[in-house]
């Protein structure tokens, strides 16, 4: 079986060191001639329904790894939470002096089935884009034909993240086959709460902080550059949701009757939101960006990633982007403030003539490690007071209906907090090295993402520094209906990992 690939991997030259390193064309070989096996272990895990809120159906996840883990000799422990376990898998190796923790997460977003293109979104199909259009494939393709790196995966969590998950596991099992050992210990973390914020994974990371003891850490989540070149993140913003409810007349009326007497709480909402921002985009809120600063040398760093602003306007549909800061990557070094989402009466086809009683809006904060998240919170609702707004403790009593006009009642959970890395800590090293010399070219290297992990106990709790190691495919319908993963990516998602795995860390 053979697969087209982007990379020539012949030229590349095997660091000296008293760790004997693997040549790319050893680990190129040992993945090519693994990959069909390594697709129908992610076909069998993928159909594995992994949402969250359904904890039974994360037991049968955790069961399929601790199988997997304890083939490869890893001992395996769940840590028990107040919510779904967690489970730990780790490994010594002979002569090996530091200890490396790998993050995984297992669980995946929830489903509309009515807006997937295939008969289940958690039984996995194969498909290749004719005329700009995916088509199933079956499976016995892959046995009758070359391989081509763009037919993808369609699945929920197919890339997100249990690609990435399939695909480590791979490279360990390679390694076991070959004989090939790192000059390091390994554990491996996989976290059942990703999708719900991992809200118990702080407090589990303080109480099994010696469990999880370990020189640095390594995430192995989200997606690579849109070049799709191997890419190395060094932070990620941290995630912060609120949620808003404003108030009008006690029960729905009718708008002939009541509309230009009862106010309409769906209206203030709107303009409540509205007030958070000016016409570009930018939180007018007062010193929501306060503490964030970026110098020449961070400038530079962000001017390298070979990101085309035209490009990604295209590519979202836009004339032009909120006006934050002048491109993409200096953007996300900024807290956001986004709507989620707003709910008020009815539409379409149940659409009636009412003024509302209720209106409802989620918006999430995403902050950078120079920002407060509590700090934040107090500031939007600070901004909500000064807006003439009462605070309810949840729906308004009677007096507070007699006395205020304005009335709103709020809710927030901070999930997780931002962190970053230096470029210069040993993990950031030894990412570095192992991508440079299997892919023959320096990864791109991008400061912090925009989206949100939830690694900051890692890093706050047991002083880690964290490097995450994408290898997904942009483009993969990442938490939305038809998730996929590319073929090309998985593969080389294999590669990526062994190449790590092979290379020293000094």
């Amino acid at each position: 079986m053979k697969l087209r690939s982007y990379f020539c991997l012949g030229c590349f030259l095997v660091l000296s060191s008293a760790f004997k390193a693997q040549s790319p064309s050893d680990i190129r070989i040992a993945a090519d001639e693994t990959l069909h096996e390594s697709i129908e272990q992610l076909r069998a895990l993928l159909s594995l329904s992994n949402d969250a809120h359904y904890p039974d159906d994360l037991q049968l996840n955790i069961s399929w790894l601790i199988n997997a883990f304890s083939n490869l000799g890893f001992s395996t422990q769940r840590l028990p939470t107040d919510g779904i376990d967690i489970l730990l898998a780790e490994k010594s190796f002979a002569g090996a002096d530091k200890t490396v923790l790998v993050y995984l997460q297992i669980d995946g977003q929830p489903v509309d089935p009515g807006r997937w293109l295939q008969p289940n979104p958690f039984i996995p199909v194969l498909k290749e884009k004719v005329n700009m259009d995916w088509k199933i494939l079956p499976w016995e393709t892959l046995e009758d034909k070359t391989i081509d790196p763009d037919w993808r995966i369609f699945c929920r969590s197919a890339s997100d993240a249990k690609g990435p998950v399939s695909a480590f596991i791979t490279a360990l099992r390679i390694m076991q086959a070959k004989g090939w050992q790192p000059n390091f210990n390994l554990k491996v973390i996989m976290d059942c709460e990703e999708e719900l914020g991992s809200p118990h994974l702080p407090d589990a990371v303080k109480q099994y902080r010696k469990q999880l003891e370990a020189d640095m850490l390594v995430i192995f989540d989200g997606p690579r550059h849109i070049s799709n070149r191997p890419t190395l993140t060094f932070g990620a913003r941290g995630i912060t949701t609120m949620r808003l409810t404003t108030y009008g007349p006690r029960v729905p009326q009718h708008s002939g009757h009541y509309g230009n007497y009862a106010p309409n709480p769906a209206l203030k909402l709107a303009q409540l939101l509205a007030s958070m921002k000016d016409d570009r985009g930018r939180v007018t809120i007062p010193g929501f960006y306060d503490g964030i600063h970026l110098d020449s040398m961070t400038r530079v760093v962000l001017a390298a990633v070979p990101d085309d602003e035209a490009v990604i306007r295209e590519n979202l549909g836009i004339a032009e982007p909120d006006g934050v800061a002048d491109t993409y990557q200096e953007s996300i070094q900024y807290p956001s403030l986004n709507i989620q989402g707003m709910s008020s009466a009815w539409v379409g086809t149940k659409v009636r003539t009412i003024v509302p009683a209720a209106a409802v809006a989620n918006i999430d904060i995403r902050t950078v490690k120079e920002s407060d998240p509590q700090r934040l919170v107090e500031l939007v609702i600070q901004h909500i007071i000064s807006q003439g707004y009462h605070i309810c403790a949840g729906e308004p009593t009677e007096e507070e209906r007699k006395n205020y006009p304005k009335l709103i009642s709020l809710s927030y959970e901070i999930s997780y907090e931002a962190f970053r890395t230096d470029f210069t800590e040993d993990v950031s090293l030894w990412c570095d090295r192992a991508l440079t010399r299997f892919f023959g070219v320096t990864p791109i290297k991008i400061r912090t993402s925009g989206g949100s992990i939830p690694i900051a106990p890692f890093v706050q709790t047991l002083g880690l520094p964290a490097v995450t190691v994408p290898i997904v495919n942009r483009d993969n319908n990442q938490h939305s209906p038809n998730e996929n993963i590319r073929i090309g990516n998985y593969l080389e998602g294999i590669y990526t990992y062994l190449a790590l795995l092979t290379q020293s860390i000094e």
